[in-house]
């Protein structure tokens, strides 16, 4: 059976001390689509501004009916609970959840994802690529739409830190972070499974 549908997924912020991992998940019912999203490539090599124009791009393709996405959140305390890995498998379950496909369409389905990441076993049709983000364009759709939502996520977190610089460096360990961190300690949105050595006693 030729796939009515493709889909593409990746992760945003698997690395940072702080904040939560993400997962997008990106659908398109034809390759065709892809084509309205010329130059696309995985997110971490296109700047913020890039980004955003092709997210722009993603949000009114999905208004007229062209692609669907969606990106969902582990939260640093799920990431410290569960693991990191659990904490994108969760993620990327309720992302593909929310795309909203029937049981049926199942076996219709084509899912293509980037490095280590692995679909539900009851999606059949699937396939890993190592460096996918970069060379298929749906996965790359997904990366943007994961790396977007985050670091705006982040930026409303610098709101309510100020101290920590989050709209800057969006929660990976910049030497800024660091000193931060020693500084004033952790704040809630830190992952301390990923601080071990950092002393926990002055939260803020």
């Amino acid at each position: 059976m030729k796939p009515k549908f493709l889909i593409g997924i990746d992760e945003a912020g698997r690395g940072p001390l702080a904040g939560p991992v993400a997962v997008g998940v990106f659908c398109v019912r034809s390759k065709k689509v892809l084509k309205m999203f010329k130059g696309v490539r995985d997110s971490k090599k296109l700047t913020e501004n890039q980004r955003e124009a092709f997210f722009l791009n993603i949000k009114e393709a999905k208004k007229n009916g062209h692609v669907h996405y969606a990106v969902s959140f582990s939260s640093a305390g799920i990431i410290d609970k569960k693991g990191i890995v659990p904490a994108i498998k969760s993620a990327l379950n309720r992302s593909l959840r929310r795309i909203d496909l029937s049981t049926q369409d199942r076996p219709a389905l084509k899912i293509l994802l980037d490095g280590s990441l692995k679909a539900p076993s009851r999606y059949m049709n699937q396939k890993t690529i190592i460096g996918g983000d970069d060379i298929e364009p749906v996965i790359s759709l997904a990366s943007i739409c994961a790396k977007v939502l985050r670091d705006r996520k982040m930026t409303r977190l610098a709101q309510k830190y100020p101290h920590y610089g989050f709209e800057v460096h969006k929660g990976y360990g910049t030497k800024a972070h660091y000193k931060a961190i020693r500084k004033y300690g952790l704040s809630k949105e830190h992952r301390r499974s990923f601080l071990k050595g950092i002393k926990k006693s002055t939260e803020v």
